[in-house]
């Protein structure tokens, strides 16, 4: 069920994705100001919510984690916070060669970068430290721990342009109002293109948490063999 899930879920989204280069690409103009650079945003910014999405779904997993002990939302969590992880360095290297087109640089230290890249730190640390420990409970624990840990600095990373006036641009979309000043045929791609990389996303995790489940159940028949 699982597989058909994951598999259905990926062929929308490459349906989808197919659509979306094509409006991308010969239908949307240039934009007044960037020229054909600006295409990289229906990349960049999908990548940086979902990531954002994820980090916190993995939040509540590592929660139901401490206050149940159960080790299906440990794995969970690992999974989400795995998939996640992927989407942010996208959003990080498109954002790049965004900038390096419009900045004229590939990295500047402006508040959103820095604590976007704190926040793939934090979590690449999640990952080392699952791999680094041997015993379940105390993996499961600590990773719970550093999850919900690095979802402070994720919130810097949503907020940081209300914060702090700096060189990233101002969001093209204002959720809370519906408000922003991205044209409607671009705006529209731009949400296709965002369920299409969750749809991705989300066939991803139930990869992953399925070779997550694999793994652990490999682990506890060696520990009893060992025990024996």
């Amino acid at each position: 069920m699982r597989e058909r899930i994951s598999m259905g879920l990926a062929s929308i989204a490459a349906i989808l994705l197919a659509y979306n280069l094509y409006q991308m690409f010969l239908v949307l103009p240039d934009e007044a100001m960037q020229g054909a650079i600006y295409r990289i945003l229906f990349f960049h910014a999908p990548a940086a919510m979902v990531g954002m999405v994820g980090y916190f779904t993995a939040l509540i997993f590592s929660v139901l984690y401490l206050t149940s002990g159960e080790f299906r939302y440990d794995s969970l969590a690992a999974s989400i916070v795995e998939v996640s992880l992927v989407f942010s360095v996208v959003n990080i290297v498109t954002g790049s060669i965004w900038a390096r087109i419009i900045w004229g640089i590939w990295w500047t230290w402006d508040y959103r970068l820095t604590s976007a890249l704190v926040c793939v730190l934090i979590f690449s640390g999640y990952l080392m430290l699952r791999r680094a420990i041997d015993e379940p409970t105390q993996r499961a624990r600590l990773s719970s721990a550093l999850c919900i840990f690095g979802c402070v600095d994720v919130v810097i990373v949503w907020k940081s342009i209300e914060w702090f006036r700096n060189q990233h641009p101002s969001p093209v979309l204002d959720f809370r109002t519906g408000g922003g000043h991205m044209d409607p045929a671009m705006q529209h791609v731009f949400f296709s293109n965002f369920y299409a990389i969750l749809m991705i996303a989300i066939a991803l995790v139930l990869i992953r948490t399925r070779q997550e489940s694999t793994a652990r159940e490999i682990d506890s028949l060696r520990r009893l063999a060992h025990a024996g």
